[in-house]
């Protein structure tokens, strides 16, 4: 990697929004750039606190419980909310994991019905339902422009079901859990370089390929061209890929076709 490249990562609502090890994202993104020398900076986005992403390049936003989605949905209605849009659109790469997923769609109606207003970065809305999805997770998608589809692996416990709107893409099909609302085989969204999701557990240090995608969206938002990632040795991020496919393989619950990829 040449010396001189930079990247800044936003972590979103860090101190509300940052449940089941999702800190953890923040960590593989800042750790999977420096080790090929790109100078990294990690900063914080919480609530009341001024919004400039101009310079931002990576957003994470996790998840938190209904309590805490309160007080965020108000803060995303003002500046932030506005900023965050402004940036994706600019080509800024985001991730988000559920609670947060669900506060960047159109609305999120909570158990006890009432509406928490998103700011429709994602055309889909979310309702809370009865049953509680609980377990482990494989989802594969076919976003990354290769011949061949990819795997994720995670950790679902969610009881909100989200659904996408027609100006909205799945981030992949759920081939071992219940994804978006249990009914429609989809998990996540994808919109420009900002992708939700359910999948906890972290995320990101289990799934490398992923991690390096949202890299290379972000370096292209600072550089306008894409820069070449050097490759890294994914052994034990690989293997821990592998321990959640063949966990969930030994339950009979994945046809022997999945594989690592």
């Amino acid at each position: 990697m040449e010396l001189g490249v930079k990247l800044t990562i936003c972590h979103l609502y860090p101190g509300s929004m940052n449940i089941y090890g999702d800190r953890g994202n923040v960590i593989a993104l800042a750790e999977r750039a420096r080790w090929r020398g790109i100078e990294v900076e990690v900063r914080a986005a919480d609530s009341g606190e001024r919004a400039d992403f101009a310079d931002v390049d990576v957003f994470f936003f996790g998840g938190g419980q209904d309590k805490e989605q309160v007080a965020v949905s108000r803060d995303l209605q003002g500046d932030t909310g506005k900023a965050l849009v402004e940036a994706v659109e600019a080509g800024a790469a985001l991730l988000s994991i559920c609670g947060g997923y669900q506060l960047l769609g159109r609305y999120f109606r909570t158990g006890t019905g009432k509406v928490l207003p998103g700011i429709s970065l994602f055309d889909a809305y979310t309702e809370a339902g009865t049953r509680r999805f609980i377990g482990d997770v494989i989802v594969e998608c076919d976003f990354a422009g290769r011949p061949e589809p990819k795997t994720l692996v995670g950790f679902e416990n969610h009881s909100g079901r989200t659904f996408l709107g027609p100006n909205c893409k799945p981030l992949g099909r759920s081939v071992v859990g219940s994804g978006n609302n249990g009914d429609d085989g989809t998990e996540g969204a994808i919109y420009r370089s900002a992708f939700g999701c359910y999948l906890h557990g972290s995320l990101l240090p289990k799934n490398p390929w992923f991690t390096d995608h949202l890299l290379r969206a972000g370096l292209r938002r600072r550089y306008g061209a894409d820069v070449e990632l050097s490759p890294l040795d994914d052994s034990l991020e690989e293997q821990a890929h592998r321990a959640v496919i063949d966990r969930i393989r030994r339950r009979g619950r994945v046809n022997s076709a999945i594989r690592s990829r």
